[in-house]
């Protein structure tokens, strides 16, 4: 019997790593290409930060994708069930620094003041990455509780709507791309847990609410404003000179793109590594390969948590793996629509691609949370064959 045969470790490596292995294969391809893509496209910001060369960003990318994947890993390992036990508190903790990030005014990145500085470590994330993943965990929750009480007005008002209001308000005056984005996952969720559609319109009209307060007391009205305009054609400003670029990036890329590490709008277009890095994978790697294989993979990745959400026996389960999974999927394609002139320019980054930091680590950490489920449907699923 050889060494490795008396270690055993196999069944060491196959409990620890389980869940869907798509979806862990989806994550590495999304990681390689975007520190292949953040290397190619952070050459002109190197220069302008005096950081010397793009290697210093591929070194943080590298070490930002490796703490990523360990939160992954660990949040993997975590029984699911166990995030329901701490939803509402997750939620409290979530609103109370939304509350204080608008209060205090954040700390001021890319003309918006939206993030928190942690004390002593040097380390800034948006509040709003927190809150939104404690808030469709506590939906998850409260919709697995409400699949017998779907006609207590009461219990849905102060259960579901009230958190949905408050949560998107809060996030809805320093960023309301990500406060509409979460609304519109929202309304998929309730769709899904089989709630009424009065119910589903009547979260509509608290949206249209939370839109209207935002603009009228907002100080960022006249960003969303100026943003609306350019959309439809209005003056040159920032954004409209920022999508211009991005369709000349796309244009050049053409079907089969200029090849890794070509570009020449990275030059040219702003925040070319974050909100625009598609534009730029389309321009290096083509339309074919960089643009229709990015959606796909996205779509996949949708795809295995639907089957992960038909699967898992318990509704808890359900709502999380098909809601958490959905906010990741819906955030990609409207930052993908933005790149190609489709949407107005909202700052939201492609997930797991994009640069970024605390960013990164709470999408890990999302589907982490979506891989726990996915774990504990096939324990169950081989208990039963057994």
């Amino acid at each position: 019997m050889s060494l490795l045969q008396k270690i055993n470790i196999k069944p060491i490596f196959n409990d620890r790593f389980k869940g869907d292995a798509i979806i862990w294969a989806i994550v590495i391809v999304l990681a390689l290409i975007s520190l292949i893509a953040i290397y190619s496209s952070t050459g002109s910001l190197a220069y302008r930060m005096k950081d010397g060369h793009a290697e210093v960003y591929l070194i943080k990318r590298l070490f930002i994708v490796a703490i990523g994947l360990l939160i992954m890993f660990v949040a993997h390992n975590i029984n699911y069930t166990l995030y329901k036990k701490f939803a509402f508190v997750s939620l409290i903790v979530g609103i109370a620094l939304l509350a204080y990030t608008l209060l205090s005014g954040g700390v001021t990145l890319n003309s918006a003041a939206r993030w928190i500085a942690v004390p002593f470590i040097n380390v800034t994330f948006q509040a709003s990455d927190f809150a939104k993943l404690a808030l469709f965990v506590f939906l998850a929750a409260q919709l697995s509780k409400m699949q017998t009480v779907q006609g207590d007005f009461k219990k849905i008002i102060f259960r579901v709507f009230l958190p949905v209001g408050i949560v998107c308000f809060l996030i809805a005056m320093a960023n309301m791309s990500t406060a509409l984005v979460i609304g519109v996952c929202c309304g998929i969720m309730f769709f899904i847990g089989r709630i009424q559609w009065k119910y589903i319109f009547g979260l509509i009209g608290v949206l249209v609410l939370v839109v209207g307060t935002a603009v009228m007391f907002s100080e960022r009205a006249t960003t969303w404003k100026n943003r609306l305009t350019n959309f439809a054609g209005g003056a040159e400003t920032e954004e409209s000179y920022q999508v211009t670029q991005a369709k000349i990036a796309i244009a050049k890329g053409g079907l089969f793109g200029k090849g890794p590490g070509n570009s020449t709008q990275r030059n040219f277009l702003p925040h070319s590594y974050s909100d625009f890095i598609y534009s730029i994978i389309i321009e290096e790697y083509g339309l074919l390969l960089g643009g229709i294989g990015m959606i796909f993979l996205y779509l996949l990745f949708l795809w295995r948590s639907i089957i992960i959400f038909r699967k898992c026996p318990y509704a808890f389960g359900s709502f999380l793996a098909v809601g958490l999974s959905f906010s990741l999927v819906f955030q990609a394609f409207v930052n993908m629509a933005v790149n190609v002139n489709l949407f107005p320019v909202t700052g939201l980054t492609l997930p797991l691609v994009s640069k970024g930091g605390s960013s990164v680590w709470f999408t890990c950490l999302t589907i982490g949370i979506i891989l726990s489920v996915s774990k504990f449907v096939e324990e169950n699923y081989k208990e039963n064959k057994l």
